[in-house]
């Protein structure tokens, strides 16, 4: 009995030994296979230059808390019935998860807003709030954008004096909410149903004039304003003021700079687990080219194969069927743009679905599987020209909602005939990236950030409208 004990006993002790063996051995190609894509993808952070997302400009109490209340308060829409966080939910990812957003006209939140779609849906996908006090090109067309002298692009022309800039602390974002306000389909509304639709198409000065007026009849919204801009008196404000104040809100609130990928970026190599490394040093070789900066987005411009579909551009849709839409076209006039929109920033993407110009695409894995070259059993690419533009033929319309599926335009061959030379002859990512590539795209998330955009929602505003 003894003997047979012992036997089990040198026995059981040279498989745990041979196990503890397989195991070391293991953890050691683990950590081997970490130190070589830290250096791997650490050279090619210098090499290109990124960065972690910088710290916001401080921004002063008051102006903050003016600002939260404006982009609360549905007063600054002609029927006093949406908000800017109508379309920028905080709880939603600050977008506000529909394919196309949905402004005048509509009641409900963000997939379960309803109304009158003929008049109050727009033609694209709302672009989220987080780290636009590191952005120099604003809105997916660039219409507003920090030109590189430091003068801010914009659409109104002399009617945004140099008085009206000087207020402007922020750069270009102090001068993104200036123009939701005019525009009909997202908060002006149409025809003459309301004083600030009834302006003349285009007289910026008018609108914002009467803007203010609203705002000036409200007492608790003129000790604001004047707590905001110490020394200067509400009545000789102009809708400029506004504006910043709603920049800074945006500035204080939806910063989100400590992701792990931020982390990493600080030093922080315990950061990233070992599939999101496998995807940061992947991205750093293939999508860093239009993903590259601070924010995750080079801030230019390209056509990255997306379907059209929708009303298109509610100031006049382009093409032969007046629904398509050109892009950054549209502001340069070059004819070289069409169909090219501004690189996605990637901080907390992940909350940010759908997912294009349009919210083309539903889950970020099959966005990312998008721009991917797929082959065949031989190991040949597919299509005739393959990657994002074969993928652009075979996209599933059935993922955007039934009411969407007809508008899809046939213009396939135009996007495709116009695409970036970056996919001229398809694309670097194989179909073995896009899990880690997905599993680093979620590291760029910032929790913190998603939580404290939850907190800043208020529940009641000045004007005593009901809060979105």
């Amino acid at each position: 009995m003894r003997v047979i004990k012992w036997s089990v006993v040198l026995v059981v002790g040279y498989l745990t030994g041979c196990v503890a063996d397989e195991v070391d051995e293991a953890d050691q190609q683990v950590t081997a296979e970490r130190a070589a894509l830290i250096a791997s993808t650490r050279a090619s952070i210098q090499q290109r230059g990124v960065t972690a997302i910088p710290n916001p400009p401080a921004v002063r109490k008051a102006l903050r808390d003016l600002g939260r209340a404006l982009a609360h308060d549905k007063l600054l829409s002609g029927n006093r019935d949406t908000s800017c966080m109508t379309c920028h939910f905080a709880t939603l990812g600050s977008d506000d998860d529909r394919h196309l957003s949905m402004g005048v006209t509509g009641t409900g939140v963000g997939v379960n807003r309803t109304g009158n779609f003929a008049k109050g849906e727009e033609g694209r996908n709302a672009p989220p709030f987080w780290n636009l006090h590191a952005m120099n090109t604003l809105f997916w067309d660039g219409r507003v954008e920090r030109m590189p002298d430091g003068t801010i692009r914009h659409m109104a022309g002399p009617q945004l004096t140099p008085q009206m800039l000087a207020v402007m602390e922020f750069g270009p974002l102090s001068a993104l909410p200036l123009f939701p306000v005019t525009a009909r389909d997202e908060m002006r509304g149409y025809g003459t149903e309301n004083e600030i639709a009834a302006v003349t198409d285009g007289n910026f000065t008018e609108i914002w004039r009467r803007l203010m007026a609203r705002l000036g009849a409200i007492p608790a919204y003129r000790t604001m304003f004047e707590a905001a801009y110490p020394g200067t008196r509400f009545a000789d404000m102009t809708f400029a003021h506004a504006a910043n104040a709603i920049a800074g809100f945006i500035i204080s609130d939806f910063k989100a700079n400590d992701s792990p990928w931020d982390r990493f970026l600080r030093g922080q190599d315990a950061a990233l687990g070992l599939e999101e490394l496998r995807g940061a040093e992947v991205f750093m070789r293939t999508c860093v080219n239009c993903h590259g900066g601070s924010t995750g987005s080079d801030q230019a411009f390209h056509n990255t194969l997306l379907s059209q579909f929708g009303p298109g551009p509610r100031s006049g849709g382009d093409g032969a069927s007046g629904r398509d839409d050109f892009g950054r076209e549209r502001v340069t006039g070059t004819a070289g743009d069409r169909y090219r929109f501004r690189t996605t920033p990637l901080r907390n993407v992940e909350f940010t679905a759908p997912f294009g110009h349009a919210g083309q695409i539903v889950g970020l894995r099959d966005f990312i599987a998008h721009y991917a070259t797929f082959v065949d059993a031989n190991g040949n690419p597919i299509g005739a020209v393959p990657g994002p533009s074969q993928n652009l033929r075979e996209w599933n319309r059935m993922q955007i909602i039934p009411r969407l599926q007809p508008t899809v335009l046939d213009n396939f061959d135009a996007v495709i005939a116009a695409r970036d030379p970056i996919f001229l002859n398809g694309s670097p990512i194989r179909p073995e990236f896009i899990d880690p590539i997905t599993a680093f795209m979620r590291a760029n998330s910032d929790t913190a950030a998603v939580n404290l955009a939850k907190a800043s929602k208020l529940t009641t505003v000045p004007s005593g409208l009901p809060v979105q």
